[in-house]
């Protein structure tokens, strides 16, 4: 369905998983892509990243469209990186319209030893790397005098915290309060030049960080009556996980014109886990 002709999105995290369904759905929609991803592991996380050949097959499927993209391997957690990308993509388009913050990672078991890097991983990832990228982006969408809207991946997490002591798993919930009080404070802030920020809040998700061994693992021991993250990740509907292209619903409405009005706003998609 066409709708966003012309524009350009720029989207974090987008060689596989949510980020690639919400490339491929803007792309279906009419706009040109911005594509950013680290395509490496992270030696504290216990899944694999996105690899390089991943973040082709985005560019390919939004090519397939007979839309443009920009591909870039690029860590969020580093701001020159980041900005120099952003930069890169902007460039080549001419603007930015669309910035979805979407990178985002967490540990699974117990662990690991060196739990002060993992803080810091998944802090500087989750909620760095989002203001890293929205920072480098305002400027270009400021400029343009067009307005924009910026949408934020949160979770569940960020809504009704489980209950659990793992330090990444501290620093995954902490991460995503974070970004609701980031996107706050840009919605409030950018609403003078039309630009809308909101914040999405998915339960489980089918994609790398969800269908790994790590999380099979958490699986069996909670089947087998175990207290852990898993054990308490129950949605209220009766369905057990979500699909990607379930989000990029509720981000091709929140960029979308019909949503012309609607910022600063939190959205559960969640299948009714924050009401439980």
């Amino acid at each position: 369905m066409p709708g966003l002709e012309g524009k350009v999105a720029l989207i974090t995290g987008a060689a596989r998983g949510q980020g690639r369904s919400h490339a491929v759905r803007l792309a279906s929609e009419g706009a040109d892509i911005i594509a950013l991803d680290i395509c490496a592991d992270i030696d504290t996380m216990d899944y694999p990243n996105a690899t390089p050949e991943d973040l082709k097959e985005t560019a390919a499927q939004v090519e397939a469209l007979g839309r443009r993209i920009v591909a870039i391997e690029t860590d969020v957690r580093d701001a020159a990186a980041t900005r120099t990308a952003v930069d890169r993509g902007h460039e080549t388009f001419g603007r930015i319209d669309i910035v979805l913050s979407n990178a985002g990672i967490v540990r699974l078991s117990d662990g690991p030893d060196d739990y002060a890097q993992a803080w810091q991983d998944v802090v500087s990832t989750n909620l760095s790397g989002g203001f890293h990228v929205v920072d480098a982006a305002v400027p270009h969408i400021v400029s343009g005098g067009r307005g924009g809207s910026i949408v934020f991946t949160g979770s569940t997490a960020g809504v009704r915290p489980t209950a659990s002591l793992n330090t990444a798993a501290l620093a995954y919930t902490a991460s995503k309060w974070g970004l609701v009080g980031i996107c706050k404070q840009y919605a409030a802030s950018l609403a003078e030049h039309s630009i809308r920020v909101n914040i999405v809040h998915p339960t489980g998700v089918a994609s790398g960080m969800t269908m790994n061994e790590a999380m099979a693992r958490l699986a069996q021991e909670a089947a087998a009556g175990g207290d852990n993250s898993i054990s308490q990740m129950q949605n209220a509907m009766p369905i057990e996980i979500l699909q990607p292209s379930d989000i990029s619903d509720a981000i091709a409405f929140l960029v979308s014109d019909q949503a012309k009005w609607i910022t600063g706003v939190s959205l559960p998609v969640d299948a009714g886990f924050s009401v439980r």
